[in-house]
């Protein structure tokens, strides 16, 4: 066992919100193993009310800093929960992997897959432990179909999914979560690596790696916001794309989405197989998070999500339910949390781990890289950055050049 995780704040607004809500659970539930000891961020005021809520749950306050270099040089913490934009993700990663902290890093893991794949390295190098902070996989509606799929077989022998939405919704770009978003070079693209990254992460584990992707992206409505110069911005990432997955078992998934058609909207998620078909009622992003979806079978008859949910916790024996579960916590941002403290305590490999958080990255990316290159391109060759016509600039802003 380590000594107590010291662990540092890095990015105190946005996603890291539900991440403190998920270490004041873990005190609560008597998870003592851990102190929040420093709250980072450029805006003050965020840190400070996150060293407020930690003050009041474990007893004592934690540094405010605005410098996260403040804490790594002066060893303040041990492990790092870093939520930042994503371009910063592999420079404060390395930074703290390099001087012996451990980290678990928002998804996606890096801006490109040449910044996650620094990480990664980074984290093998140093023999630290890197996670991934990917909740969605970790809910209990989308183990469930996980096990309905691949042990049970529920649905037979996977055929074809169809993951499809489009609405009217365009993005507030004058919104200050969305500025840096919506600019390529800050935010590496919009939806497909945004939100995407819970999709292409569920694929994978649901179905194994990529193939190979052919999609086309288009952006029909451009967000603006004006600068602190008086200059307006335009965002240069998507708002629509369709695309085609081939995995490398053969499964073929289409994979599409707008938020700027007018008029009726539609959303579709269903996974077919041999057997019957599964429906999830939820987006095209987030899948099972209400256990509402339904499986069909070749005769007509059905079954709720919520029941396979139920037969699923039943078939766990009580080491793997507290393992996957524990405290009975089925919130997956809370579970990400309570993994990554309890990886750094143990010395153990974290759930979703750098590599892991690369190839959902490596996903979102050959989607990416399809449309700026007009043909289908391999997963494979975007993994090993052999591919990186449309991350070169994003590359080259981040000073990640070719080793």
């Amino acid at each position: 066992m380590a000594d107590k995780v010291r662990l540092a704040m890095i990015g105190c607004g946005g996603m890291a919100n539900g991440h403190l809500r998920g270490y004041e659970l873990l005190w609560q539930k008597g998870m003592r193993n851990f102190e929040v000891v420093a709250c980072v961020d450029t805006n003050l005021e965020n840190a400070n009310k996150f060293a407020d809520t930690a003050e009041k749950f474990q007893g004592r306050r934690p540094i405010v800093t605005a410098d996260y270099d403040e804490v790594v040089r002066n060893r303040q913490a041990n492990a790092a929960d870093i939520a930042t934009p994503h371009g910063l993700h592999h420079i404060i990663g390395c930074a703290c992997l390099e001087n012996g902290i451990d980290v678990m890093i928002e998804k996606p893991i890096g801006i490109t897959v040449r910044a996650s794949r620094l990480i990664a390295e980074t984290a093998d190098k140093k023999k630290r432990i890197a996670a991934t902070a990917e909740n969605i996989r970790r809910g209990l509606g989308q183990r469930a179909i996980h096990w309905a799929i691949n042990t049970k077989k529920i649905i037979g022998d996977m055929r074809s999914f169809f993951s499809q939405g489009a609405g009217y919704s365009p993005f507030p770009g004058d919104a200050p979560p969305f500025r840096w978003r919506i600019q390529k070079l800050f935010s590496g693209g919009l939806m497909v690596m945004d939100s995407g990254a819970h999709f292409v992460d569920s694929m994978r584990y649901f179905f194994g790696d990529l193939e190979r992707a052919y999609a086309e992206l288009r952006l029909f409505e451009p967000a603006k916001f004006t600068d602190e110069k008086g200059k307006t911005v335009v965002s240069d990432c998507e708002d629509s794309w369709s695309a085609i997955l081939t995995f490398k078992s053969g499964l073929v998934g289409t994979w599409s989405w707008s938020n700027v058609q007018p008029g009726h909207s539609y959303r579709t998620v269903l996974y077919y197989g041999s057997e019957g078909s599964i429906k999830d009622t939820g987006d095209v992003f987030h899948g099972f998070q209400s256990l509402a979806g339904e499986v069909m079978f070749k005769d007509g008859k059905t079954k709720s999500v919520n029941d396979l949910a139920i037969e699923f916790l039943l078939s766990l024996s009580p080491d793997e339910k507290e393992r996957l579960f524990p405290f009975g916590i089925t919130n997956g941002v809370y579970l990400e949390c309570w993994d990554f403290i309890d990886a750094c305590a143990k010395r153990r490999r974290p759930d979703v781990d750098a590599w892991d958080g690369l190839k959902a990255k490596a996903f979102s990316e050959t989607v990416y890289e399809s449309a700026a290159a007009g043909k289908a391109i391999a997963y494979d060759d975007v993994v090993a950055c052999k591919v990186e016509k449309y991350q070169g600039p994003i590359n080259k802003k981040w000073g990640l050049t070719k080793r």
